[in-house]
């Protein structure tokens, strides 16, 4: 029997919620809240797994006004969890303001993409998770409360997984607007990337390494530097594409933001998709692992060992690096990380059987699972990777102690 809920974006998910409810106040929402015995929110459907679901109501959130409330001399902006980042950048940059960093898609929500530790790339750039600096939150008995970075409990409650309540409203750091141009090239080799890859991921405000850890001429290159950076131009040995190039063989490069080089504003260079386009390819499978930054080139000669067992399943990895935070769920939690991303074909089956091996090459360096997309580690695997795992799980405990936001996925990985 088809669910009326329907699927996650990609399509291998589907949710068994009792209901979806799609409250027009926050006031409406706590009185859900508060009656209901099992309740979750939903987001942009992005996750790949069963983490945004629920047996009891999933809650639509896009019904709340945005209410993008900025505040210049305050330098943040205040906005309902539902809001789509590429409609927050759009009303920013209107004011002359921006985010300092975005994910790869602006189509993802804001609320979302913080509760998992959603990211973009750049030696200097944090999870966008970091940018929070305080926000709402409905709890179990359907009181609205408020958190900021002066609580003890935050650093616990931004990255949360939605298991603390149900996020209403983040207040985040904002910056003046800046420029950015987009550079690409190809023909990246491993003996470059192994050798010179602090210099790499140094060559602009945001640098992303695209493979299929096959023919090296293949090997993408992608920076995104300031405008008042010096150019890109042809380093590396890379050759600068001629053509607005994608990252996934036959992918349509319209979906892309501009390349080229020309300058253009942040908030139309720093995702890598346009969001009136379907990111990325649409029929896909995603898996990503946060390593130490300091392991990651080994890390990834690992994986390029054993790829020839998976390359059939892959459409594109993507190498970013993400600046340590704070926060206790974050997958950069107090480490410069480096995350390898897996762009899968819909064969849940197979990717699953390929993310075994993957993770068994990548325990040696401590890689961490991105919670909102497949992996397969258990319990004891998060709690030998994720530090402040288990002081997680007592300030669940202390907030919900029924459960009422729990579901399966979390009782996998809280125990």
């Amino acid at each position: 029997m088809a669910s009326a809920i329907g699927t996650n974006w990609a399509g291998n998910h589907t949710y068994v919620a009792s209901a979806l409810a799609k409250p027009s106040s926050v006031g409406e929402l706590q009185g859900l809240v508060a009656r209901s015995e099992r309740i979750r929110a939903l987001g942009s459907r992005h996750s790949f797994s069963d983490l945004s679901d629920t047996r009891g109501v999933l809650v639509d959130l896009t019904g709340l006004p945005p209410g993008i409330e900025i505040d210049e001399e305050a330098s943040s902006v205040s906005v309902s969890a539902g809001t789509r980042y590429g409609d927050l950048a759009a009303a920013l940059d209107e004011r002359g303001q921006a985010l300092a960093n975005m994910a790869s898609l602006p189509h993802i929500s804001v609320g979302g993409a913080v509760a998992t530790g959603t990211h973009g790339s750049g030696d200097t750039n944090q999870s966008l998770s970091s940018a929070v600096r305080a926000l709402e939150i409905v709890g179990p008995d359907g009181y609205l409360r408020r958190l900021d970075r002066a609580d003890p409990d935050f650093d616990g409650s931004v990255v949360a997984l939605g298991a603390l309540g149900i996020v209403t409203r983040l207040v985040l750091d904002i910056e003046p607007g800046y420029g950015l141009r987009q550079d690409v090239s190809s023909g990246l080799t491993w003996a470059t990337f192994d050798s010179r890859f602090d210099d790499l991921t140094a060559a602009g405000y945001s640098v992303s390494m695209f493979t299929r850890f096959g023919d090296e001429s293949q090997n993408q290159l992608w920076v995104k530097a300031r405008v008042d950076q010096p150019a890109m131009a042809s380093i590396f040995g890379t050759t600068p594409a001629p053509t607005a190039t994608h990252m996934l063989a036959g992918g349509a490069v319209e979906a892309l933001t501009e390349q080229g080089g020309v300058p253009g504003q942040w908030l139309h260079r720093l995702p890598h998709f346009r969001i009136d386009f379907t990111p990325s390819r649409g029929e896909e499978l995603q898996s990503e692992y946060f390593l130490p930054r300091e392991h990651a080139v080994r890390a990834v000669e690992a994986i390029r060992r054993m790829s020839t067992s998976f390359r059939h399943l892959l459409q594109v990895a993507e190498i970013r690096t993400i600046a340590a935070d704070s926060l206790w769920l974050s997958g950069a939690y107090g480490r410069e990380t480096v995350a390898v991303h897996f762009t899968w074909v819909q064969d849940e089956a197979a990717v699953r059987v390929a993310l075994r091996e993957i993770e068994a090459a990548l325990a040696p360096w401590g890689a961490r699972p991105h919670w909102g997309k497949l992996f397969g580690f258990d319990h004891a695997a998060l709690l030998a990777v994720f530090p402040r795992l288990t002081e997680f799980t007592r300030l669940r405990d202390r907030v919900d102690p029924d459960q009422k936001f729990g579901n399966a996925f979390l009782d996998r990985c809280l125990q």
